[in-house]
């Protein structure tokens, strides 16, 4: 049995998961020695070398292979995939570097005495995080690879790759890749390891250390399905508010709607669980992908952290409408692309990290105020992978049923996916215990989203 120690709990909620195997997986071509040495770029640099995990469900077919076939098939595949991807199979040497030593990354088999189902039924993000490695597992480690076994034949693969060279996009390509390779039949495009570090090289900076703070209160993580009849019902109720106005005039997309609605109830939920009253600002942080927004653009084949925050504010002592949150939204993507995205480039892209992270401190600043001072800010981190294609990768036994990403660092994050059907918004909500109580009761939030309903294999 495996327990994992949970900032979300402390009780977690325990399944019977018995490691089988681990295994070493190495490049199956040796990396040339002019490669041994892979640069980072600006951004990977600012990132912290810590892993992101992502788990896809896949149910079991009667026409399915044995567990063992599959494993093996992926071992194969992985093996060629790393001689693509070879930074990953190395370690991590200096803040700007990474030795590419071909010493490969771990492989787990595990297997549970539990169904899928059991699972799907009622997702719980305490039994969800025993399927991701342990600390000692990742180790050193710049990816480690889980394959659990369901009792009832289904399978579960959970991919944990490190935030020091891998954003979201990043993930999506070598998953592609992988899929593409372990089915044998397509040509397999290469990823692109060098555009990042050309656009924004490494440079030394005093004084900084690419870490992550994390909260020292207990939180939990909540899942929300959005519909797409409700999304559209929300889309029209926002836009008709936003044509009684001689502003900005737009249609709402539906992560603006949804995020928007997210925002304002656990703005809400802040409020009432605090015990004194004070004015309350806000901060939403949106990850941008800096690819398809550079000019020329980037190669979405380009591995790297590309991405980069822009920020709303909030700054009224009242609950601010819907409608205005969403405006305040589209007006920060379109400035931070036509003032910033263009001037991520070599010399100039060091000078707007430095403004922008100079401008992150000060903000920052304003959250070590405590209650009972004149103000209060509440910041909210955001990523959205709607359009991304999570479900459907295939490892040559059937697109997975659902996949997830456990958040065990940090409070306050909100991300976004597609439904199965492509047309709603799935959101997977993490705040401070005491703050999800109210924010998981909120009638304006459950008007439009159901709280985890069951997954239909």
């Amino acid at each position: 049995m495996v327990k994992q120690n949970s900032n979300n709990s402390n009780n977690c909620e325990i399944i019977k998961l018995e490691t089988l195997n681990t295994i070493v997986i190495k490049p199956s071509k040796p990396t040339p020695p002019h490669l041994k040495t892979f640069k980072l770029s600006l951004l990977d640099q600012l990132s912290p070398n810590i892993h992101g995990n992502t788990t896809f469900f896949y149910p079991n077919h009667s026409s399915d292979s044995s567990f063992s076939r599959k494993s093996k098939l992926l071992h194969n595949s992985l093996s060629q995939t790393l001689s693509l991807f070879y930074p990953l199979a190395g370690r991590v040497q200096d803040a700007t570097t990474i030795n590419c030593t071909d010493d490969g990354v771990f492989f787990i088999e595990s297997q549970t005495t539990s169904n899928l189902s059991d699972i799907l039924t009622n997702p719980n993000f305490n039994t969800l995080e025993c399927f991701l490695p342990t600390t000692q597992e990742k180790q050193n480690m710049l990816l480690v690879i889980r394959f659990t076994l369901f009792s009832c034949g289904s399978t579960a693969i959970t991919v944990s790759l490190t935030h020091k060279i891998v954003d979201f996009n990043t993930l999506i390509t070598f998953l592609t890749t992988w899929t593409v390779v372990c089915g044998g039949t397509q040509p397999v495009s290469l990823p692109d390891l060098t555009t990042a570090a050309t656009l924004f090289p490494a440079r030394e900076i005093p004084g900084m250390s690419a870490s992550i703070k994390t909260s020292t209160k207990i939180f939990t993580s909540r899942r929300f399905i959005f519909e797409a009849s409700k999304i559209e019902e929300l889309k029209r109720k926002i836009k008709s508010k936003i044509e009684c106005q001689n502003e900005l005039q737009f249609h709402p997309s539906r992560v603006e709607v949804v995020l928007a609605l997210i925002w304002k109830c656990a703005l809400s939920a802040s409020s009432r669980s605090k015990t004194t009253s004070f004015k309350q600002r806000s901060i939403l942080f949106q990850a941008v992908n800096l690819r398809p927004r550079m000019d020329p653009t980037i190669p979405e084949t380009a591995v790297g952290n590309l991405v980069w925050p822009f920020a709303v504010t909030v700054e009224e002592e009242s609950h601010v409408a819907l409608h205005e949150m969403v405006k305040r939204m589209r007006k920060g993507i379109m400035e931070f692309i036509e003032k910033k995205a263009e001037k991520f480039k070599e010399e100039g892209g060091f000078k707007v990290v430095m403004e922008s992270l100079k401008e992150r401190v000060e903000i920052l600043k304003g959250n070590n105020k405590n209650e009972n001072e004149e103000g209060s800010l509440v910041i909210y981190k955001c990523s959205s992978w709607c359009k991304f294609p999570l479900l459907e990768f295939d490892f040559e036994w059937g697109k997975p049923v659902w996949s997830c990403s456990v958040n065990n660092l940090v409070s306050n994050t909100i991300a976004l996916m597609d439904t199965k059907d492509g047309g709603g918004v799935e959101a997977f909500v993490t705040l401070d215990e005491d703050e999800m109580g109210f924010f998981e009761q909120d009638q304006e939030l459950l008007q439009y989203a159901l709280l985890n309903p069951t997954i239909i294999i």
